[in-house]
């Protein structure tokens, strides 16, 4: 048998993957090489590589999508093989095929095992076959209300693309249009089909390492219950709270799976799990998975080198995979706001530091100073513990999250938080439906203490260069009157993302630190500009307090939480004004589309799309604020448009007047 000795790797993507990949092999003594879109002319992927090819462009359809520029680029940087990651061209067959056809070594299974799981419809065909335990299709045009309710899934990808769920058959046919247009502009393929929906189902997987040699190894289980718009955001391995002989049965089907297709390297198996504990087929992915890493913990495995090594041709070491040994959880650490329908946020990330101790891993794609920007997936970064049993493992992870300095846009880190300290997931009672009932509690203001926060913030900018003059602050002079030192500082501060206002005084003697000014309980141990310390009714608490001057923002780290503010000026700026019923861009992204006849002076319903913006591969809609008539609109399909752009104005209906009591 050919055996391919791999010297020079390129890797076909960006990000944490690319990064994660580039350690292995660094390990293994190949060398590396990324491609890039100008976006990403100084991402750490590109930085980390030991050669990169610039692919010229910033969307992924002009750059990681374009299969002939990444070929074209691993030949001339000279590399033997193509590591795919995941997403993008991952599962891509004709990608596949032209990196064999140029003489690489393709680091993914063979061509048709892509093709035979590419469509999930033909995917099932192949699966009933092999005795894959399925979910029986449904007919979308002769469905009744006996087959509610329904989920419409994109036959040609994954990750929430096209996918709908639907509870009342008057909204099917608006549904699967829909879906199909999502689904046909994500992957080139408007194919839909619908399945029955599984209230309360659990999302569990398995992962599957296969050879060249009739060699497959199922590598036990993982929980990927934890999902918001149905894409992954908590994992685990193993799945808890399956019994034995589910378990068995979850493994013989990945490996049936696996066989039918004649599958090597490295791959998942999907499947839904009713709270009857009844397995279906969901998909099969041709891929490394982005939750890898708790099934490497968990095995003490690298399946990055046992890729490598299938690649080459070698068997894997044994025909048995290894015993697991404890618990392993996975966080991913998106850049987006949960409490505002997740929307991915973008800016300079000034800060990424989760702490380092036994147990713990980081795979990001970003470092402080990295640029968050429009075009890309918002994860940053994936943060791994592992640990003798599922509650030390959880409670590791809970409080790395917790300690970890984040610092810029806003994150989902106090949602990762909560969610692993939530009475569900600590009971493992775990479904896909877990965000749709306890989002409203996950994101509610927490209980800590963003008002001594704030103090803190005051207090370290009263001591920062350029703020002391002969022991305070200089006189401020305002027309007639003068503030002195020696009165009390107000400075007011808006808290993030909840929007809260803190208004913060403090007065700075003639000699000596500043002091909180009317907070009784409260007493400075300690001020510096960069960190604070006050005893708060008898216990000594310590700040860390980092400045973005550029954004006149502040962020504020304690032991057990992190704060974020904005300072505001003394008196509001008209300008900042708008309009009423002025719809604003949530974030810079694409206009992909408007609703249908949308134009001004037309009559518009409260809670009516009217706008889809696409940013960092999501779609967003805008919606009508009110009843009443679009007076402007902006918004045309395929401008990019920035953050707080105007893209369209309703004018909210009159309220009808009060109808008069007739008189006798």
């Amino acid at each position: 048998m050919r055996r391919d000795v791999i010297h020079s790797l390129l890797v076909a993507n960006r990000g944490e993957i690319a990064c994660r990949v580039f350690r292995t092999c660094r390990d293994l003594g190949i060398t590396t090489v990324a491609v890039y879109s100008d976006a990403d002319a100084d991402a750490l992927h590109v930085r980390e590589a030991g050669l990169a090819v610039r692919l010229p462009g910033a969307a992924p359809a002009d750059t990681y999508l374009r299969g002939d520029l990444v070929v074209a680029a691993a030949l001339a940087a000279g590399a033997d093989a193509v590591h795919p990651g995941y997403g993008f061209l991952s599962e891509n067959a004709g990608f596949a095929a032209a990196v064999q056809e140029a003489g690489l070594v393709w680091v993914g299974p063979p061509v048709k095992a892509i093709e035979l799981m590419a469509s999930k419809t033909r995917a099932k065909e192949l699966m009933a076959g092999a005795g894959v335990p399925l979910l029986a299709p449904v007919d979308p045009a002769t469905a009744g209300e006996d087959d509610l309710p329904l989920l419409l899934k994109a036959a040609a990808g994954g990750g929430g693309r096209g996918m709908r769920i639907v509870r009342e058959l008057g909204a099917l046919p608006g549904e699967l249009q829909a879906a199909s247009a999502e689904a046909a502009s994500a992957f080139g393929d408007g194919e839909v089909f619908a399945e029955p929906y599984v209230e309360r189902g659990r999302h569990v997987e398995v992962q599957v390492m296969a050879d060249a040699h009739d060699t497959v190894w199922a590598l036990g289980t993982r929980d990927c219950s934890l999902q918001r718009r149905h894409q992954k955001v908590i994992e685990e391995a193993p799945a808890p709270g399956l019994d034995d002989s589910l378990r068995e049965r979850l493994h013989e089907a990945a490996v049936a799976a696996a066989r039918a297709v004649g599958y090597r390297g490295a791959g998942t198996v999907e499947f839904l799990v009713s709270a009857e504990g009844r397995p279906y087929f969901l998909e099969m992915n041709t891929r490394l998975q982005v939750e890898h890493p708790v099934t490497e913990a968990v095995f003490g495995l690298d399946l990055v080198a046992l890729q490598l090594r299938v690649a080459e041709g070698e068997p894997l070491p044994q025909p048995e995979p290894p015993q697991p040994s404890g618990h392993a959880v996975e966080a991913r650490l998106y850049a987006e706001d949960p409490a505002r329908d997740w929307q991915p946020q973008t800016g300079t990330l000034l800060a990424l530091e989760v702490p380092d101790a036994p147990g713990l891993r980081l795979d990001a794609g970003y470092t402080g100073g990295d640029t968050i920007g429009v075009h890309y997936d918002p994860m940053l970064a994936k943060v791994i513990a592992h640990a003798p049993t599922r509650p030390e493992a959880v409670r590791l992870l809970a409080r790395a999250l917790e300690r970890a300095r984040i610092h810029g846009p806003v994150t989902n880190r106090d949602l990762l938080v909560r969610s692993l300290r939530h009475p569900d997931f600590a009971a493992a009672r775990l479904d896909t439906g877990f965000y749709d009932r306890h989002l409203a509690g996950l994101t509610a203001p927490g209980p800590g203490d963003p008002a001594t926060a704030a103090l803190a913030a005051a207090l370290a900018e009263a001591v920062r260069p350029g703020a002391l003059a002969a022991g305070g602050p200089p006189p401020v002079r305002f027309g007639a009157w003068r503030n002195v030192p020696s009165g009390p500082q107000r400075k007011r501060y808006r808290g993030e993302p909840d929007g809260a206002e803190h208004e913060v005084a403090y007065r700075t003697p003639r000699t000596g630190a500043p002091e909180p000014y009317d907070a009784p309980g409260v007493r400075v141990l300690a001020v510096r500009p960069d960190r604070v310390t006050l005893e708060l009714d008898g216990v000594t608490r310590h700040f860390t307090i980092t400045t973005d001057p550029d954004a006149d923002r502040v962020y504020v780290d304690t032991p057990g939480a992190s704060y974020t503010f904005t300072a505001l000026p003394r008196f509001t700026d008209p300008a900042t004004h708008t309009a009423p019923g002025s719809l604003l861009a949530p974030m810079p992204g694409t206009v992909v589309r408007v609703a249908d006849g949308l134009a001004a002076g037309a009559a518009v319903e409260a809670g009516q799309p009217l706008i889809w913006l696409e940013a960092m591969k999501m779609e967003h809609r805008i919606l009508a604020p009110a009843s009443g008539t679009l007076t402007a609109l902006h918004a045309v399909p395929g401008h990019q448009v920035e953050v707080g752009a105007l893209l369209a104005v309703v004018q909210e209906d009159p309220a009808p007047a009060p109808v008069p009591e007739e008189t006798a």
